[in-house]
């Protein structure tokens, strides 16, 4: 089975968008650099973050989203972003209507269920958990096994926090990686058993 990583970019105060869902400039350090992440020429990063993060990108297998991401991205028009093969949407609802049930998005009742189906669908590739209150729950649960930030300089005060409504003490281990590069810091934790 594929390990488990909660990832996201996020604010230095702790969120992953403002009031209404907006990131603000969470990913401008995905625009500014001169190292081309994809094929698509439209994200740019440092090579310091380039060399970070395309590895581990690589390496997903499927990403858990909550159905609230999963609609205010319009279901990324049925193609899974970042060039990952599944998206599993944690979900109390169907699929929307007419949606195209050969896309590769997995609608799912639950945390367990979620993780269940994507570690099938991942086989021994990452699965990649979105941070907010799905990833949160998925923590809480004890079901993470490692903590990705993308930590950017800019403080929001207020709006969807990163561990969701978190609210127990969840020990992490030291770092075991502190990168700093353009316009933003790349953390990783091992969360503790």
């Amino acid at each position: 089975m594929g390990k488990v990583v909660m990832y996201s970019t996020v604010s230095v105060d702790g969120f992953i968008a403002d009031e209404n869902d907006m990131p603000g400039p969470l990913f401008d350090w995905l625009t500014s650099g001169e190292v081309a992440m994809d094929d698509s020429g439209q994200l740019k990063v440092s090579q310091a973050s380039y060399d970070y993060v395309r590895p581990y990108w690589d390496q997903i297998g499927t990403t858990i989203v909550g159905r609230h991401v999963f609609d205010m991205t319009d279901g990324w028009d049925g193609k899974p972003p970042g060039g990952i093969d599944h998206v599993v949407v944690v979900t109390h609802r169907p699929a929307p209507e007419g949606w195209d049930p050969e896309a590769p998005f997995h609608f799912v009742n639950g945390i367990e269920a979620a993780i269940a189906k994507a570690q099938e669908l991942a086989g021994d590739r990452l699965v990649e958990v979105a941070a907010g209150d799905v990833g949160g729950q998925i923590l809480a649960a004890g079901l993470v096994e490692e903590v990705r930030m993308d930590v950017v300089p800019v403080v929001f005060g207020s709006g969807k926090r990163y561990f969701g409504s978190v609210n127990a003490q969840h020990l992490l281990e030291d770092p075991d990686v502190v990168l700093q590069a353009n316009r933003v810091l790349h953390l990783r934790y091992q969360v503790r058993n």
